[in-house]
């Protein structure tokens, strides 16, 4: 049995220089391509530096810029926060205010029967305008016997100052002292008679023309419930006439804000539904409220309710407001609800943009850290205002006319006969 020897794998030494060979040709190949690689795909190591440097400098432009757009909002929102909490807890503005407007009721001077309406409800009338009639029936009967008897007074009068008058120039034979006496006194007391019968026909005729009751104001009528055939009452009011240049507005403001408020200062009204609002300015602050605690007691003492609570309402002080312009699609109707809002000091609508950012930014936040505005002297003008001196026509008295223009040639002389009447 032969002995089988292990075969020996022999490598040719002419394989390792065509492995060397092979292995420099590779290392050729890929410098080759490093060299001819285009510059978009992979940079080159002097392009790679620069590129670095851009990248880290966009990162931190866009790291800062998110920053700043953040300091920014949170800065534009404390200015928010704090002119929100200026103007709702310290500005000088109300939602509690509302139109008002003077009524005049119109009531009779006379009584009677209403026989002619001449208005319907919410009609605009002149001052002076005839709202309704009387029966002026009875008015005119009382005329015309008055008339009658001023001529009877006139005639007396005429008559018996004649009288006096003769015995005025007849001498003692014919008459005495006593007599004389006698008729001066009678020619007198027709004197008298004859004045009061004249006062009662100027009365009788102004009750006539009573008959045609008036309004008193330009205005509205307004809740018309009066119609022909009713009874008017002497001093009765019957219908009400809204007077149209009357109107004005009342703010009832907070007392943590009176402090804000002067006489003078410029004012602006909202009213619901109504985009514009109406300007104007503070007329006249109340003096006076009233005081829950204030009315008196047993024995007239005091009478103080003992409350204890943790929160302190503010008062509401009413403050009225003068109207100067109203937009023209803003109808005034007496008890609309306005948000009335104060702006002081009182300047022209007419202001640079810096002067509205003053006044509406700037200063409302150095209000806020200040405590407040500076006070003003004289805020509520305790001087006396001059005041308008309303008046309306008032009935006079009319003269007296003389006995011998109502009863002309009566006592022509003591000599001439008076002629036929």
């Amino acid at each position: 049995m032969g002995v089988v020897q292990p075969q020996h794998r022999v490598t040719s030494t002419t394989d390792e220089p065509r492995a060397d060979a092979n292995d420099r040709s590779s290392e050729t190949e890929a410098h080759d391509d490093t060299d001819r690689a285009p510059t978009g795909d992979q940079p080159s190591p002097e392009a790679a530096p620069s590129t670095t440097r851009r990248e880290t400098t966009r990162r931190l432009v866009v790291a800062i810029g998110k920053r700043l757009s953040t300091l920014a909002i949170a800065l534009v929102a404390i200015l928010v926060s704090l002119l929100t909490w200026q103007h709702y807890v310290d500005a000088p503005w109300t939602r509690n205010g509302s139109i008002r407007v003077q009524v005049a009721n119109v009531a009779p001077q006379i009584s009677g029967k209403i026989i002619e309406l001449r208005v319907a409800d919410n009609q605009f009338v002149h001052k002076g305008d005839i709202l309704y009639v009387i029966d002026p029936f009875d008015f005119d009967v009382a005329v015309r016997m008055d008339k009658a008897q001023v001529d009877q007074r006139a005639a007396d009068l005429e008559v018996k100052r004649a009288e006096a008058t003769r015995r005025q120039h007849l001498s003692d034979l014919a008459t005495t002292p006593e007599e004389q006496q006698i008729f001066v006194g009678n020619a007198v007391q027709a004197k008298a008679a004859y004045e009061a019968a004249a006062h009662q026909l100027a009365q009788a005729e102004l009750n006539l023309k009573r008959t045609n009751v008036v309004s008193p104001v330009d205005g509205y009528v307004t809740n018309l419930l009066l119609r022909v055939g009713d009874y008017a009452v002497t001093g009765a009011s019957n219908i009400s006439v809204i007077d149209s240049d009357s109107f004005w507005i009342d703010g009832y403001f907070e007392e943590t804000k009176m402090a804000r408020v002067c006489v003078g200062d410029r004012a602006e009204a909202q009213l619901m539904g109504y985009a514009h609002p109406i300007l104007g300015h503070v007329n006249t602050v109340t003096r006076g409220i009233s005081v829950a605690n204030g009315a008196a007691g047993t024995q007239g003492l005091p009478n103080v309710d003992p409350i204890y609570t943790w929160v302190r309402l503010a008062q509401r002080v009413p403050v009225r407001i003068a109207i100067d312009k109203v937009p023209p699609e803003v109808p005034l109707v007496s008890g609309m609800t306005a948000t009335v809002t104060i702006r002081q000091p009182a300047v022209s609508d007419r202001q640079a943009w810096f002067d509205r950012v003053r006044e509406n930014i700037v200063d409302p936040i150095s209000d806020l850290f200040n405590g407040g505005p500076p006070p003003r002297p004289d805020c509520l003008q305790t001087t006396p205002q001059q005041t308008a001196v309303e008046t309306i026509r008032a009935s006079k008295v009319p003269a007296v006319p003389s006995p011998e223009s109502v009863e002309p040639g009566l006592t022509p002389g003591i000599d001439v006969a008076p002629r036929n009447r």
